[in-house]
């Protein structure tokens, strides 16, 4: 009926259909070259020949990768993907302005390294002769492994936000571990003091045959003597990066009276076992940052303690680099190794004023020997027995799945040492609880089953 009808009204008017259907169809047919044209655009603008040849562009979610030697030495330049990459090259934009009396003319400039496009075969400067790699280039075309651990390792300016500056902190961390001992290692810078100094403490915790002695000591430092980082000096202490070996030497008394700890640690950066400095922002000036130089490498030296010494080889170490302002702030993290990988995981809350803390998702990672093989947001950590009370967790629960990996992390607390925070530093009137504990790993990482039980490190926070 509704077609009879249909009909019957196009042919009552032919001419006026006829025009009708014509301008429908010219439409239809400008829509379809519109969206044609619009493509091809779309598919030059992502061609990798526009930004100096190659076959693949990659970038960070801003736009710039801020690890960028990292990526070419421990990325593409080791692991798997090393022997799928026939040529990999930095690459960077920016708007100039020529200026004459005419007024200012917008260029946008690219820059690169010379022989590192010419491999990429760029069709724009690979024939010209005189394009040739400079002293700074020649550091992206062969990364030195010390360059990319101090580049990811460095200490970092106190941003220009009074209203947080008096929690600002910054510190290295290590631990490691062997057969009959274990170590927790910390060279803590915090927040700039009236004097101008910055005051720096330097924490051991030596756990052996299930006993936990602290050592520590505490020195003023200026900016300039932070700056050589992760190159620290705290009187007798001292942190020293040398080619992939962090080495370390202590003197420190005992926090509850007795000997005096003193000797050289050497903890040795694996390439590719890395997690590239990530940071996160807030309202407010608010940031917070991370960095895991060290996620598994060998360990090595000593540590003596009156007439006994500790022997370190042949154990496994572990340095991280936290930075940012931390009053309000807490978090969950733990780390252990087993078998040939190495797992870390963790969640910060931010202060109330800076963001949701819902909205700031957990991690878990697992890196092999070849680097990160898999990687998860979608993470659930949950403490059980204690979670509403002062007291430490029994039990620690952490789940991740993603395309890359599903795992369960089983934690049995061993045992806990426990720090009284005061207001104004990180977890501001909390208890803040360094935990070591059995793991029990099982899941998959990716066509790979993971079962294993070891023991590792957490911590987590406490209300009093």
């Amino acid at each position: 009926m509704i077609l009879t009808v249909a009909l019957r009204s196009l042919l009552s008017r032919p001419i006026r259909s006829a025009v009708l259907a014509g301008g429908f169809g010219l439409g239809v047919a400008v829509m379809t070259a519109l969206l044609g044209i619009g493509g091809v655009i779309l598919d030059q603008a992502r061609a990798p020949a526009l930004v100096g040849g190659g076959d693949v562009i990659i970038g960070g979610a801003a736009g710039r990768i801020g690890s960028a030697k990292f990526v070419l030495s421990s990325v593409l330049g080791s692991g798997s993907l090393s022997r799928r990459v026939a040529a990999a090259s930095p690459s960077g934009r920016a708007n100039l302005y020529l200026i004459d009396d005419q007024g200012a003319i917008p260029i946008v400039a690219r820059a690169g390294v010379p022989s590192l496009e010419q491999r990429l075969g760029d069709p724009e400067t690979s024939g010209v002769e005189s394009w040739v790699d400079t002293a700074a280039d020649r550091e992206w075309v062969e990364p030195n492994a010390e360059d990319v651990l101090r580049a990811m390792d460095r200490f970092h300016p106190i941003p220009d936000v009074p209203a947080r500056a008096r929690s600002w902190s910054e510190w290295l961390y290590f631990n490691g571990r062997t057969e009959s001992a274990r170590f927790y290692l910390t060279f803590f810078a915090g927040p700039r003091l009236e004097s101008g100094k910055r005051p720096l403490l330097i924490r051991l915790q030596l756990e052996r045959g299930g006993r936990l002695a602290s050592y520590s000591d505490r020195v003023t430092v200026n900016d300039e003597q932070l700056a050589s980082a992760p190159d620290v000096r705290a009187g007798a202490n001292i942190v020293r990066l040398v080619g992939s070996e962090y080495r370390i030497r202590i003197d420190l008394p005992a926090e509850s009276g007795g000997p005096r700890a003193y000797g050289e640690i050497v903890v040795r950066a694996s390439p590719g076992r890395s997690l590239p400095p990530f940071t996160m922002r807030g309202a407010g000036g608010w940031v917070s940052g991370y960095v895991v130089p060290v996620m598994s490498g060998e360990l090595d030296g000593t540590i003596t303690i009156g007439n006994d010494t500790v022997d370190l080889s042949g154990g496994t170490g572990y340095h991280d680099h936290n930075w940012g302002f931390w009053e309000g702030v807490r978090w969950q993290w733990g780390q252990v190794q087993g078998e040939d990988l190495s797992f870390v995981y963790g969640r910060v809350f931010p202060p109330a004023d800076a963001t949701d803390a819902i909205r700031v998702p957990g991690f878990l990672m697992a890196i092999g020997s070849e680097g990160v093989i898999g990687y998860a947001t979608d993470v659930s950590i949950q403490e059980s027995d204690g979670v509403s009370t002062a007291g430490a967790p029994r039990r620690i629960l952490i789940t991740g799945q993603s395309d890359s990996l599903r795992l369960t992390l089983d934690i049995a607390v061993d045992q806990v040492t426990t720090s009284r925070m005061p207001q104004g530093a990180f977890g501001g009137g909390m208890d803040f609880l360094q935990i070591r504990g059995s793991y029990r790993v099982s899941g998959s990482v990716g066509d790979r089953k993971v079962e294993f039980t070891a023991h590792g490190s957490a911590e987590t926070f406490r209300g009093r």
